[in-house]
């Protein structure tokens, strides 16, 4: 029988049951540990929406309802003090990493496990308690960010090859596209000019492209963003691989251009450059005018 406190047998103060909770036996706060990131896989247009309900993820939800539920569990998360991480839940990545993990596409334990994935490259992307439908633009451009970043770091460890002094070659390649992009910084000039690279690699006919905006500030590239890093890592892959193609820079309705040849960029003519822009589509065209691309000062 357990035993009734009295006067007598109540626990005295300096006594260990009356410290309270939390605190340690020498009066200090125990802290607690902290917690572990929450991720979140989050359908993030329409059509995606639509391509995963066949597995029954979303149950009888419509699009707009799906965004109002799942915005209304990131706010709880994020007010409850959580680091909450979000990635694009993608139909065809996720019934192939299903696949691969021999999971079943409709139990949530999947999704959970597809938000986790650690083989998305880079930092993960935060909620900060944004409206979901102002946030998923971003979302969208940071995950194909990250994607390319992942095929680009795969096509630049393959190009570099693990024999003749990998090491040095690596850091000669990064070297070179880190000396690039300020190059195309100091060319440019202030503001922000569209980027794009298009490389095809000479043995494989492996396509590797990025795009991304280059913003110039007092003469330099503050942050750059997951974007830049795409366009870094593409354009090192392209340079590693001696693969061909081209660069473009958008600036103010003008275009100026680079030919990749075995490896390195030169300046191409306004004709030639013209001759890009024609495979171009009109609509993302649009007015722009064809001009020389300038010498890259490179290693000087």
């Amino acid at each position: 029988m357990a035993k009734k406190h009295t006067s007598e047998s109540r626990p005295t103060r300096g006594s260990g049951s009356l410290r309270p909770p939390g605190f340690g036996r020498r009066g200090r706060s125990r802290a607690a540990p902290p917690r572990e990131p929450v991720a979140v896989a989050v359908a993030a247009d329409a059509a995606d929406f639509a391509g995963l309900g066949r597995h029954g993820l979303f149950g009888e939800a419509d699009y707009p309802s799906y965004l109002r539920r799942t915005e209304g569990r990131l706010r709880a998360m994020y007010g409850q003090g959580l680091d909450v991480h979000l990635r694009v839940l993608e139909p065809a990545d996720f019934e192939e990493f299903c696949e691969e993990h021999l999971l079943d596409p409709a139990d949530p334990v999947a999704r959970v496990a597809y938000a986790a994935d650690p083989e998305l490259a880079g930092e993960p992307f935060r909620y900060t308690g944004q409206r979901l439908a102002e946030l998923l633009p971003a979302l969208l451009a940071d995950h194909l960010a990250r994607v390319r970043i992942s095929i680009g770091c795969a096509a630049l460890l393959a190009a570099v090859g693990w024999e003749d002094r990998p090491e040095e070659r690596l850091a000669a390649v990064l070297g070179y596209v880190s000396e690039v992009c300020l190059a195309l910084a100091a060319g440019a000039g202030e503001g922000c000019h569209g980027v794009t690279l298009r490389s095809v690699g000479p043995a494989d006919g492996e396509e590797l492209a990025a795009s991304t905006d280059l913003c110039v500030v007092s003469g330099e590239l503050p942050g750059g963003g997951r974007g830049l890093e795409a366009l870094c890592v593409t354009l090192a892959a392209a340079v590693a691989g001696c693969g061909s193609g081209e660069l473009l820079l958008r600036t103010d309705g003008r275009v100026r251009g680079w030919a990749l040849v075995d490896g390195w960029l030169r300046p191409m003519s306004a004709a030639e450059t013209e001759a890009v822009l024609a495979a171009v589509p009109a609509a993302e065209r649009g007015s722009a005018v064809a001009r020389a691309g300038f010498p890259l000062r490179v290693g000087e």
